[in-house]
């Protein structure tokens, strides 16, 4: 991935594939089932043999995922794998579409996936063994008409990251934030202690405000389509969000800035921005980037919308995908079974490394035995004055609720509702505004014209 803030995490439909997996002693798994459905190879792996290109981003995360690469060589001695570094974004979809050199395996957002199905395999046999220990979100979100199409990889935790010495100096205290509205009044005890203050963060970019915004409704249960795609942006629970950012943005309790850009550090570093409630990826903010505060931040789960609901919600997320006319599919689901479900393979990816000395803290594995709080996968973190991330995260992810499928329409919905989520921060637009509007533009627009 790109080491800018915002490419880290992405700027976040079939025929079979023509080659067969050359195996020594075995025939092949993907010609065995039904079209499009792929199952695994029979043969030991010391017996497995071919070779297999795979895309990635480019970056950091590139690099942990080339060492654990390396380790899954090992246990495949007789496979090659070429790991590429691909503007995924700009060209994975476009070359499902042609068909012409198309990768046998390929990192992918979530939202994206559900867009493509008919160009990728069917992996609902191969993740029948684990599908019981995967995380339900992100088995929902990799779910297209009860098949599943992604190999889950990351979990995206949200947390609320907050000043740790801002707070005690107003005398708040973090475990009294149980809910939103205690938010709110904690940022209002704040702002009276230091009047130029505005302590909650609201981003500025239209496509993380909508990601966002997910992954509040998802804290309640809910999402901006059910599973049969069905619009649900009209309901008590998005309402529910929109009337707290009115609220927020009414009482002078917003920074209203882009991610991470020159003006969100500034003021984050100042201490105008209290709290920033944000996915797991935040954590790169005090790592790399806020040198006058670094040290100063901690996290903690997310408030919850109701009193005792739950505490977190996901934000973002990533998975493989196989397309449907890779060459050795079978080999590239070998490779995803070892990162996403094999100990060594989670451990490769997550634990200290050349890139990420401490571990890779900016996601946790979405595969629940790999979160087992007694074998962290990441160390406490200087950056937030040695604060055990590990314990706070998989803690907060085991409260998320299950999810639909993300619809196929989800990224182009931004113009729509990510910009009206806009306009409702500024001022320009109420509630039943943002939920009117946003819901008959995407109902005539994206989903009958689907």
């Amino acid at each position: 991935m790109p080491t800018s803030p915002i490419g880290r995490r992405g700027f976040l439909k079939g025929t079979l594939g023509a080659g067969a997996l050359a195996l020594a002693g075995c025939a092949p798994g993907g010609g065995t089932a039904a079209p499009g459905r792929l199952t695994a190879p029979s043969a030991t792996a010391s017996a497995v043999k071919g070779e297999i290109t795979v895309w990635n981003r480019s970056g950091d995360l590139f690099k942990v995922f080339d060492a654990a690469i390396a380790k899954f060589r090992r246990a495949y001695p007789q496979v090659t794998v070429n790991h590429r570094q691909v503007d995924i974004d700009a060209k994975l979809a476009s070359t499902l579409i042609s068909g012409t050199d198309v990768p046998d395996g390929s990192f992918w957002d979530d939202a994206k996936i559900g867009g493509q199905a008919e160009h990728l395999y069917d992996l609902t046999d191969l993740i029948a063994p684990y599908r019981d220990r995967t995380s339900p979100y992100k088995i929902s979100v990799n779910t297209v008409n009860g098949k599943i199409y992604g190999v889950p990889w990351d979990l995206d935790p949200g947390l609320l990251w907050y000043r740790e010495d801002i707070l005690q100096d107003a005398g708040v205290d973090i475990a009294g934030i149980a809910t939103y509205d205690d938010l709110l009044t904690a940022s209002r005890t704040i702002k009276e202690k230091n009047p130029s203050s505005r302590p909650i963060h609201l981003d500025k970019n239209p496509f993380l405000s909508q990601l966002w915004l997910e992954m509040l409704a998802n804290q309640q249960g809910t999402s901006l389509a059910d599973a049969s795609g069905k619009l649900r942006l009209d309901s008590a629970e998005y309402r529910r969000i929109f009337d707290w950012i009115r609220r927020a943005t009414g009482d002078g309790l917003v920074t209203h800035a882009p991610y991470l850009e020159a003006a969100d550090v500034r003021t984050l570093d100042s201490g105008q921005q209290v709290f920033v409630p944000w996915a797991i990826w935040w954590s790169f903010a005090p790592q790399n980037l806020l040198k006058a505060t670094k040290g100063r931040w901690r996290a903690a789960p997310l408030p919850a919308w109701t009193p005792g609901g739950a505490r977190s919600g996901v934000m973002g997320g990533s998975s493989f995908v196989i397309p449907a006319k890779a060459k050795n599919p079978e080999l590239a689901w070998l490779l995803y079974e070892f990162l996403c479900f094999k100990d060594e393979g989670i451990r490769a990816v997550y634990g200290p490394g050349d890139v990420y000395p401490g571990g890779l803290s900016t996601s946790i594995p979405s595969y629940t035995p790999a979160l087992d709080p007694a074998r962290p996968l990441f160390e406490p973190i200087e950056a937030l004055g040695g604060q055990d991330l590990w314990k706070v995260a998989t803690e907060a992810a085991a409260t998320i609720p299950a999810a639909a499928p993300i619809p196929w329409w989800w990224a182009q919905s931004v113009d729509h509702l990510g910009n009206n989520v806009q306009r409702l921060i500024e001022g320009k637009m109420s509630p039943d505004d943002v939920i009117s509007d946003s819901a008959a533009k995407i109902q005539r627009n994206l989903i009958d014209r689907g």
